[in-house]
C-alpha cells in the first residue's frame, strides 16, 4: 500500500509518502528542491553514481513512521545537501527547512 499525505512544516507544504513493503516501510518527506528518507536511501550511490543530479536528500535510520522521520537525526547527507547547510545530526523537519 502507498499513502501519500500533504503536509505542512512551519506553513511550507512538503509530501509524505508511505510505502508498506513486506517486513519493511519506505518513508520518504519531500518538496521540489529535496527529500529526507528511511534507512533505505543509498547516500553514497547519489554522491557517487548518480553525482551529475546533485540530488539534494537525507537519510535517517531506525525510524517507522513519517513522525518519527521528521524528528530523528540525520545519519547521512548528500554533498548537494551540506553545501545547503544541512548536516548529519540535525533532525529531518530542520534539514527540510532549508530545502525551501
Amino acid at each position: 500500500m502507498v499513502t501519500l499525505t500533504p503536509i505542512l512544516i512551519e506553513g511550507h507544504p512538503f509530501t509524505a509518502v508511505t510505502v508498506r513493503l513486506p517486513k519493511t516501510t519506505l518513508l520518504t518527506v519531500s518538496n521540489e528542491k529535496g527529500y529526507i528518507m528511511c534507512g533505505a536511501l543509498d547516500v553514497g550511490l547519489l554522491n557517487n553514481v548518480l553525482a551529475d543530479r546533485k540530488i539534494i536528500a537525507g537519510r535517517a535510520v531506525g525510524v517507522k513512521t513519517i513522525e518519527q522521520l521528521l524528528k530523528a537525526p540525520l545519519e547521512s547527507v548528500t554533498l548537494e545537501a551540506e553545501a545547503l547547510g544541512i548536516r548529519s545530526g540535525m533532525t529531518g523537519k530542520e534539514a527540510l527547512l532549508k530545502m525551501l
